[in-house]
């Protein structure tokens, strides 16, 4: 009697834990999401606090409310996204974003980051039609596989064998990850689509397409178009 309740006790503890958790995962996301948000919009929440401070101190004690201040810097901070967004979609936007990026690009330090995030940002955003922009590599041995972006490719100075520059999303996290560098002879081939790529990584495996091409593909990497400069605008 006593072990058959402690059976029922270790099933429904390990039911209720798998059905908690991707309510606890989705609370973490939006729980990071909303603390960023408030933690770019409370300064600007405070500085307007502290102008009406001397013309309508109660005004500036609600704006120092915790709660109020968290809505109001998240307010602030969504429609500065929006607005950015709305102007970097016109010419005189995308010509004061080139300005900005111009001036970063002369800090040392500041440049090397940004430069990096910036590249890294528009090849994850490309859109492939072949697909093939997603593969697979042998890793972390040659008997498992697992899933990568082809961010560029590169020659090997002595061999002038076609190299890529594959980076490798960890689970559930995609934005941390590894960076490979493969030979295409070596990749995988897939006909997968960014999104798909992108479900499959966070939901460890169990969202993603019913088939794959898991044996080596003949299709050489070379006939997509050029990952090496992943931002078309920057050559001209």
């Amino acid at each position: 009697m006593a072990e058959e309740k402690k059976s029922h006790f270790q099933e429904n503890f390990i039911a209720g834990v798998l059905a908690i958790l991707p309510i606890a995962a989705t609370w973490l996301v939006i729980d990071f999401l909303v603390g960023v948000l408030i933690d770019m919009g409370a300064p600007s929440v405070r500085g307007l606090a502290g102008l009406l401070e001397p013309v309508a101190p109660m005004v500036s004690d609600l704006l120092l409310n915790s709660l109020v201040q968290a809505v109001i810097a998240i307010v602030i901070v969504v429609f500065g996204i929006l607005a950015l967004g709305a102007i970097t979609r016109n010419v005189f936007g995308k010509r004061l974003l080139h300005f900005a990026e111009r001036i970063l690009a002369r800090i040392p330090l500041i440049s090397t980051v940004y430069g990096s995030v910036r590249k890294l940002i528009d090849a994850l955003s490309q859109q492939s039609d072949s697909g093939q922009q997603i593969v697979l590599i042998d890793f972390p041995s040659p008997e498992m596989k697992t899933i990568g972006i082809v961010t560029r490719t590169m020659k090997d100075i002595d061999t002038g064998e076609e190299l890529a520059a594959v980076f490798v999303p960890t689970t559930p996290n995609p934005t941390n990850g590894y960076l490979e560098i493969v030979p295409m002879s070596q990749l995988t081939m897939t006909d997968w689509e960014m999104d798909d790529a992108m479900s499959f990584i966070i939901s460890g495996g169990a969202v993603g397409p019913d088939v794959m091409n898991y044996s080596r593909g003949a299709s050489p990497l070379a006939q997509s178009p050029d990952l090496s400069n992943p931002n078309p605008e920057d050559a001209r």
